[in-house]
């Protein structure tokens, strides 16, 4: 966009955010689609794989039984680093695509995923480490007290026991444990845009993201259930149309095809996910990354460091040049932190990321060669 950069409310976000949706649709579509489309991919196959267990167990096994569960063995290898690669990645390239769009550049679906393969290994890594604050340490409490219940036989656990201490134990626990985690996702949201367009390492991006998040959380707490109201209204306009043209076709009516329109309808289903999910995808992504540069205008003036650069009262340091210094020791890395903070064009030149503020803890000597 070519609108001077200002503090944004929140309806004025969500209307940047519908404008640069809507200007670069397809490109933005693209870039969801190849994550979603992962994992619908091996969704498919286990679909597959059921349907081909109700068949096989009315027909008796056969040598083809083998290849088959070999076939599912190994989509089941494959899915956990498949489905997280292509999610790292995917994020990735949307802030990629989302912050160029809103600092006033084109780019392509190409050069998005390009730029998100460069430094794949740190994008999957931020990915897993969100994961494991957002997802898998309320899960693990969650089973260790649970576990730690049964062994200390709180009242309610047994099924013959009526009492309700056991329940309202789990259901106050789902409580806490659901609030902490909406908690999290709203102070590390915006690690990704941190880490993509400062190209800091994932560790650094969590803590800086964490920081520019404060003072904004309600406001993406307020996107997130925007986004959440938008996904139901996809899923239902999508889902229901088709179920209804499924019931009406003659050839699926009667009783001999109840087992035939279960499967379908449940294929009906994944496909509204995937559909639902390609859709919605950059919706978040474009919105969070306007989030991040609305809090570095609030916090650290970008604004006016943006103006100064664009009429020329300062240049802009490659941050090549800045690496090599901090690599050979003619700066410190909080000197190439101020060195380069207003060094923003910098992430447009030749469709490559380049840091606009490096990490305060500066790029490693690898991450300066590469």
């Amino acid at each position: 966009m070519n609108e001077p950069l200002h503090p944004l409310t929140l309806s004025e976000i969500l209307d940047r955010t519908a404008q640069l949706y809507r200007s670069r649709f397809l490109v933005f579509l693209g870039i969801a689609t190849i994550p979603a489309g992962t994992i619908f991919v091996f969704a498919a196959g286990v679909f597959a794989f059921i349907a081909w267990v109700g068949a096989s167990a009315r027909h008796g096994a056969t040598v083809t039984d083998i290849l088959v569960w070999i076939f599912l063995s190994v989509l089941m290898i494959l899915v956990v680093p498949g489905g997280l690669a292509a999610s790292a990645l995917g994020e990735a390239a949307m802030s990629d695509a989302a912050a160029r769009s809103f600092l006033g550049e084109t780019t392509t679906i190409r050069n998005a995923y390009k730029s998100a393969w460069k430094r794949g290994r740190r994008y999957v890594g931020l990915y897993v480490l969100q994961g494991l604050i957002i997802v898998a340490a309320p899960m693990a409490i969650f089973v260790i007290s649970i576990l730690g219940m049964i062994a200390g036989k709180v009242s309610g656990y047994a099924s013959k026991d009526p009492s309700p201490l056991f329940g309202g134990l789990v259901l106050l626990l789902v409580l806490i444990l659901g609030s902490f985690a909406v908690w999290m996702l709203l102070r590390v949201c915006l690690a990704f845009p941190t880490c993509v367009v400062e190209q800091t390492t994932a560790w650094n991006a969590l803590k800086r993201g964490t920081m520019l998040s404060d003072g904004t959380r309600s406001r993406i707490f307020l996107l997130y259930l925007l986004g959440l109201v938008l996904n139901q209204i996809l899923a239902w306009a999508v889902t229901i149309p088709a179920m209804i043209v499924l019931a009406l076709i003659p050839g699926l009516q009667g009783q001999a095809h109840n087992e035939a329109m279960g499967m379908i309808a449940m294929f009906l289903i994944y496909g509204s996910m995937f559909v639902v999910r390609a859709l919605t995808k950059p919706v978040y992504g474009i919105a969070l990354t306007v989030f991040y540069f609305d809090q570095r205008i609030r916090k650290e003036g970008f604004d006016i460091e943006w103006m100064m650069l664009k009429s020329g009262m300062v240049e802009a340091t490659p941050p090549e040049a800045v690496d090599e210094a901090v690599i050979d020791g003619l700066e410190s890395p909080e000197t190439a932190t101020a060195f380069t903070d207003a060094a923003a064009p910098g992430f447009l030149e030749a469709m490559e990321p380049i840091s606009p503020l490096p990490s305060a803890g500066g790029p490693s000597a690898e991450e300066g060669k590469a």
